[in-house]
């Protein structure tokens, strides 16, 4: 069963020595931002930081909260995040949809014996939450929270860890994304959401109906499966609460707002409730990103506050984003674990794959295959490329079936050593990441393949492939029983 709220993980990782609590005062004006920048960059990702003395407020800020595989596999009570997939595996029954191989969609259809399971997950409303414990309406101001500012050029204070909910204007499909809020002033913020994201899209879909305004409630702090959830890129069809359900074994409890007509999970911390004007844009930015840099100042809507409801004793969940690795890269990879069998579904031949974090998340992919055929590294890459948001990867490297992926020593080598970069660099152009600040016009650009495969005669090389340098199975064996009578320490 999920957790009952995020205060219930936090005890958990508290008892397991995981957590540090600061209690001198700190500034949310940056301080708390350089000293989570630097625990982040601990071995093993340090802590996870509660500052219960936030200057100019009574409510505590946590940071880093899943800033390490230890703490991330306790957020989503599993032993080890490939414990995910291979749940998600069982649950598709894979084994089946794989053997069905090129058969009719139907074949694969009825490979799905658990899928009518999935009402186990479902969000289950209720009447009453804690999170509506203390309601403000016509007093409510975005200054009583002790939202950070996080780095030294960034445009102001932004909320960074949001679950922003909206629905469909024409079918009423709820939506949860995570977009970045600049805080303005006491009543409004920018609302960060890309020309891709679903929240954008309700937003359009609203303008051809003729309205512009868009109810949206916005979820600070709930139980780690909903907060990642949100996070996941998942497509529109799929409600981002019926994969919490699924990660927390348990349905997600959501409890209607006070002045929209929007449903949140019940255990939030706080909700700020309001609408997005999809007509009034406002300079929002710059802003210290997950890339490493600055995302440059650039107009999008603005939210409007209509309600602030929260605990009685309310922690602000925070994230910091920056150089390479911080709290978002272990985020980044639930998805790359969670994803797999979804890929080897679509694509049997992908063995595994990799988000390297110097390449955050859409610079660098990382692919291994079981090769079959000539230009099948090619056919993999084309595929991915034309794959939800792996269309905005800048860089994938194919490697063989025997490569591990995650041991990047390895895969360096078989690229250095295994190219020729006339034959095997494949360039493409399309659509890329909107903080790409590299590509010549926003939103798309050049994207690059290496194949790293053992290359075929019908590839054009018909000189033979040396087989890789390893010690016989009996001489390892043999070194491996008398290693303790070599007197090497």
């Amino acid at each position: 069963m999920g957790y009952k709220d995020i205060r219930e993980y936090l005890d958990l990782i508290e008892n397991k020595g995981l957590l540090k609590r600061i209690t001198i005062e700190v500034d949310p004006d940056l301080e708390i931002a350089e000293i989570t920048d630097r625990v982040s960059k601990m071995e093993g990702g340090g802590y996870a930081l509660l500052f219960e003395n936030v200057k100019g407020y009574d409510m505590p800020v946590v940071t880093n909260m899943f800033g390490s595989y230890e703490r991330m596999a306790l957020a989503l009570e599993v032993n080890e995040l490939d414990d995910i997939p291979k749940r998600l595996m069982e649950y598709l029954d894979i084994p089946s949809l794989t053997a069905a191989g090129e058969g009719s969609l139907l074949t694969k259809l009825k490979a799905l014996p658990k899928m009518a399971e999935i009402k186990n997950f479902l969000p289950k409303i209720v009447k009453n939450g804690v999170c509506q414990e203390i309601v403000i309406t016509d007093q409510a101001d975005l200054n009583m929270l002790p939202i950070l500012k996080t780095w030294p050029f960034d445009g102001g204070k932004f909320i960074t860890l949001p679950l922003v909910f909206s629905k469909d204007p024409e079918t009423g499909a709820r939506n949860c994304g995570m977009y970045r809020m600049h805080v303005y002033d006491d009543k409004t913020t920018g609302m960060h959401w890309h020309k891709l994201k679903d929240g954008a899209a309700h937003a359009e879909k609203l303008r051809k109906l003729g309205k512009n305004r868009l109810e949206v409630a916005v979820a600070i702090g709930s139980d780690p499966a909903v907060i990642y959830s949100a996070n996941a890129p998942l497509p529109p069809i799929i409600d981002e609460m019926i994969l919490a359900g699924f990660l927390r074994s348990s349905p997600v409890e959501m409890v209607k707002c006070v002045t929209v007509d929007i449903e949140v999970p019940a255990n939030s911390e706080i909700v700020l409730e309001g609408y997005v004007d999809i007509d009034e844009l406002k300079l929002e930015g710059p802003f210290g990103d997950h890339t490493g840099f600055y995302s440059l100042a650039d107009l999008y809507p603005v939210f409007h506050l209509t309600a602030i409801t929260h605990r009685k004793d309310s922690i602000y969940p925070a994230t910091l984003v920056g150089k390479p690795p911080q709290e978002d890269f272990y985020l980044g990879k639930v998805t790359e674990r969670l994803f797999l069998p979804i890929i080897k579904l679509i694509l049997p031949e992908v063995v595994d794959y990799d988000m390297p974090a110097e390449g955050v998340f859409h610079n660098c992919v990382i692919v291994s295959i079981k090769k079959k055929y000539p230009f099948h590294a090619e056919k993999v890459m084309n595929a991915l490329w034309g794959l939800g948001q792996m269309a905005a990867t800048k860089l994938f490297i194919v490697v063989d079936a025997d490569v591990n992926v995650h041991n990047y020593s390895e895969v360096a080598w078989k690229v250095f050593s295994n190219i020729d970069p006339r034959r095997d660099v494949i360039m493409s152009r399309g659509p890329l990441d909107d903080l790409d600040h590299s590509s010549p016009v926003q939103f798309a650009g050049s994207k690059m393949g290496i194949d790293a495969t053992k290359k075929l005669p019908a590839e054009g090389h018909n000189r033979e492939w040396p087989p890789d340098i390893e010690m016989s199975q009996e001489i390892k064996q043999l070194v491996e029983r008398k290693w303790g009578e070599y007197g090497i320490e």
